[in-house]
């Protein structure tokens, strides 16, 4: 240290005096000195975030959002929709819930049969440790899958896509993948909210690994299947049982709070969800039935991921629950877990899943071999 150096002040203390200095220089020059004084203390460090100093919110200006050109003309068709009718009609009881439930089933099953056909997949009714599955399997196999067991937990918010109509991923990856796949058909509210679907999905892995090798497994599946995929490993490490190989966890419902910045960021832009107005946050609190929203094993993103298998995510530019996937993402990656993020160009919420689209073909092509290079043969 030369003379006259504060002995109090340490490499770390300049640096950050420095990034203040750089902060405080960059907001004069981007909106004058008059307004970057509200922001920035005499002392040039930023003004602190907390529940009684919030920055206020930025208005967006009123606008038009066009479908993008850097796109298939398949996606663009998505991308084009409009909202869903019934996305902002809230049920305000167990009748309501169940019917929403049975529009969901009577929308997607006339759609299965040509789906399953176009694919070239089977698809059979099975029950596994007390709970109904579908195991969705291809004309052929490939050789390196014969012995790997790939289990699905579907979406829909833990109260949509009852039966065969939530095995639809399952068979996307049995296609794309040419492997066989179990999906769970959990239960779901309002008959049975939190922790039956948890139960039901640690039940078939429990029973499915008396009988395979973990090294050759997978879990994945989509929003609240990514989810639900998280909290299950969370679940089985708290109970000392094998983790799969690999998961691959799809734009996650993994913070049910409806924190991160794209649930507003993306506000209006989503045209699956289209915000946290809608339905999602009472389909939330319908899960919980009482417990807080910030429960790991309902928000797994409040959890623990150290030790968790390697992941793959999948999300879109304008999904609501980006912000969900980002921070699965940086947090398993903080845990030291190898993970993978892809994001795709204008996509919705989950809508990696449309089928016969380029971009999910490109989106199950890296999944697959994600999967690939961390299952055991």
């Amino acid at each position: 240290m030369a003379d006259g150096d504060d002995p109090g002040c340490s490499r770390r203390d300049l640096i950050a005096s420095a990034a203040a200095t750089t902060l405080s220089a960059t907001l004069i020059a981007a909106i004058g000195p008059a307004e970057a004084a509200t922001l920035v203390p005499e002392n040039g460090a930023p003004t602190p975030t907390s529940a009684e100093t919030a920055y206020p919110p930025r208005p967006i200006p009123a606008r038009d959002l066009p479908v993008p050109t850097t796109i298939s003309p398949e996606l663009a068709a998505y991308v084009a929709m409009p909202y869903p009718a019934d996305w902002d009609t809230i049920p305000t009881d167990a009748a309501g819930w169940r019917a929403k439930r049975d529009a969901s089933v009577t929308q997607i099953a006339p759609l299965l049969p040509g789906l399953k056909e176009r694919l070239g997949i089977r698809v059979e009714r099975d029950v596994i440790a007390g709970v109904p599955v579908f195991v969705s399997t291809p004309k052929e196999i490939a050789p390196r899958n014969a012995n790997r067991v790939f289990v699905h937990l579907h979406g829909g918010a833990y109260v949509l896509y009852p039966g065969e109509v939530g095995a639809g991923e399952g068979m996307l990856m049995a296609a794309y993948g040419r492997c066989t796949v179990i999906s769970v058909d959990y239960r779901m509210p309002p008959d049975h909210p939190f922790p039956a679907a948890l139960d039901d999905a640690v039940a078939v892995w429990r029973a499915l690994v008396a009988a395979h090798d973990p090294k050759r497994m997978a879990i994945f599946g989509a929003s609240a299947g990514g989810g639900l995929t998280l909290a299950t490993l969370l679940r089985l490490k708290a109970e000392g049982l094998p983790l799969p190989a690999a998961i691959a966890p799809g734009t996650p419902w993994a913070d049910l709070t409806g924190a991160g910045d794209s649930s507003a960021a993306n506000a209006y832009v989503d045209n699956v969800l289209v915000s946290e107005k809608s339905w999602l946050p009472d389909a939330a609190r319908l899960y919980a039935a009482g417990r807080a929203l910030d429960d790991p094993l309902i928000s797994p993103l409040f959890g623990d991921f150290n030790g968790f298998p390697p992941a793959i995510l999948t999300s879109g530019t304008r999904d609501l629950l980006l912000s969900n996937t980002v921070r699965t993402h940086r947090k398993l990656r903080r845990a030291g877990i190898e993970a993978v993020l892809q994001v795709f160009e204008a996509q919705s919420h989950a809508q990696y899943l449309m089928p016969f689209v380029p971009e999910t073909e490109d989106a199950f092509a890296e999944i697959t071999a994600f999967l690939d290079r961390h299952l055991a043969v």
